[in-house]
């Protein structure tokens, strides 16, 4: 049976390649990185994120962000096998939301159940190389033999230990629905009925910071106070996870696990929808937990969400391909984490190493600008309201940062905020209202600073700038306004090699 599984998972893999990807959807990558004390990065272990982007018939898509952990075997296998569950007919446009999520929660269920039979084989015959050996004895006094039964039990051991954290997003019938097990994220940006554009989180993560989570768990016989003083069950945060055999079938040998009346940790999906998608034009993002994890460390789980969104709609702005906006923003991320680190800043040692980096976008009604252009070439703004807080699906405290979306038009003053967002971490204690000002405020202090600069992008013609008797070409960005908020000295900046050339 579990042989024929293993063939199930490789025509499963030969099928997908089969499937056709979205075109209004783009993926950026970036692999895990531990940073010596010189500032170089070295990957640590092999890739364990995974993804998938199909169209289906009957105006179906399903995208999929997965984060493995302890290899790579379960973030693949589900990536493979989620879609025979999903796109084999099992779906279309007559179905119900509730049988939508029906289906959803039945494939998540499906999967797990047939990956823990492809590793059956594995199991038994690690539990009967266990058996063979003497308990309690050190691996060099055992004999040739034994050391040789041990290293292939710790083989096997690798193979089947792991699992993953996932995050699906199915659009049908022009609605969206997200089913979320773990610590992955899914943030919605769309325009609102007054013409606004809020970016919304999805759900919350499966951990023992998640309220209803921990309800779950403490109505299960667990201990809260234990839970949240360890915070990690079997070395991972999230308090659902596919896959992951020890924490499944081993917890009552787990002493913070032990008293649970029923399995405690599981792979069952809480799934949000269902937004309806008519008329919303913005995007939707997808983001493995290291993606999350890495801004978080280097800017605060306090602006996640905001930096992600500003640097999502900067480039946006500027690149030609939905591909090219992905990798950029992944890019951005990792340089931003590694600055950090180099900096020596007080966050320094929370950046000296990332996990693997999956960003997925979806765009909605999005056009995406002529890639020649540059950012003063065109564009009109958006107001993105986003909540300060990341801890809930939904906040009334927001801020409004500038969205810059294409068009035919001029951008006017200050409207680049987004652009700039990402270049920057404010200073200790100061608030976040200080970069991320309501388009109006943003507006007001460009016009009555117009006298000295605060207009942040110089007005220039189409033809390209001639250089100087020095050889440089005359800036077109000022800075002047950037230095007020951040309280600078344009003269020190200057200095510091900051200010215009």
């Amino acid at each position: 049976m579990a042989s024929q599984r293993r063939n199930l998972m490789q025509s499963h893999q030969s099928w997908t390649d089969d499937l056709p990807l979205c075109q209004m959807c783009g993926v950026g990558t970036a692999p895990n990185t531990v940073y010596g004390p010189d500032g170089k990065g070295t990957q640590s272990h092999p890739n364990e994120d995974g993804h998938f982007r199909f169209r289906g018939e009957d105006g179906l898509f399903l995208y999929g962000v997965f984060n493995g952990y302890e290899g790579s075997r379960v973030s693949n296998y589900v990536s493979q096998c989620l879609t025979a569950e999903l796109l084999l007919g099992q779906l279309n446009s007559s179905h119900s939301d509730a049988d939508i999520h029906r289906i959803l929660t039945q494939a998540f269920d499906v999967v797990e159940k047939s990956y823990f039979e492809t590793i059956d084989d594995a199991l038994a015959e690690k539990a009967n190389l266990q058996a063979q050996l003497p308990e309690g004895v050190p691996f060099h006094q055992l004999s040739p033999q034994n050391q040789k039964l041990s290293e292939r039990v710790q083989e096997l051991e690798q193979e089947v230990s792991g699992g993953a954290a996932a995050v699906v997003a199915l659009i049908l019938n022009n609605k969206l629905h997200v089913a979320n097990v773990g610590t992955n994220r899914a943030l919605l940006c769309k325009s609102t009925s007054d013409g606004q554009n809020q970016v919304i989180q999805i759900g919350r993560p499966h951990t023992v910071d998640n309220e209803e989570e921990l309800q779950r768990l403490t109505a299960l016989g667990l201990d809260a106070g234990r839970l949240r003083q360890s915070g990690l069950i079997g070395g991972q945060s999230c308090t659902r996870r596919i896959g992951d055999y020890r924490v499944k079938f081993n917890y009552t040998d787990m002493e913070l696990l032990s008293t649970a009346k029923s399995k405690p940790i599981i792979a069952e999906p809480e799934i949000q929808g269902s937004q309806s998608l008519d008329g919303v034009t913005g995007f939707l993002l997808l983001m493995s937990e290291g993606l999350i994890k890495a801004l978080e460390s280097a800017h605060g789980p306090e602006q996640a969400n905001q930096d992600m969104v500003a640097m999502v709609a900067a480039e946006l702005a500027q690149q030609g391909s939905l591909e090219a906006v992905a990798k950029a923003v992944v890019e951005r991320v990792r340089r931003v984490h590694h600055d950090v680190f180099s900096s020596g800043r007080q966050r320094a040692p929370l950046c000296s190493r990332h996990e693997d980096m999956t960003l997925l976008i979806r765009t909605l009604n999005y056009t995406l600008p002529d890639g020649t252009l540059t950012p003063t070439q065109g564009g009109r703004i958006y107001p993105v309201s986003v909540p300060y807080s990341n801890s809930q699906s939904t906040s009334k405290t927001s801020v409004t940062l500038s969205l810059v979306m294409p068009s035919q038009g001029t951008l006017t003053n200050g409207t680049n905020t987004a652009s700039t967002l990402e270049e920057g971490t404010p200073t200790p204690g100061q608030s976040p209202t200080a970069t991320l000002q309501s388009s109006n405020t943003q507006t007001q202090s460009s016009s009555s600073s117009s006298g000295d600069g605060g207009s942040l992008f110089r007005q220039r013609g189409s033809q390209a700038a001639q250089p100087d008797e020095t050889g440089r070409v005359p800036p077109y960005v000022d800075f002047t306004h950037f230095y007020r908020l951040w309280g600078m000295d344009h003269g020190d900046a200057t200095q510091g090699g900051l200010g215009p050339p």
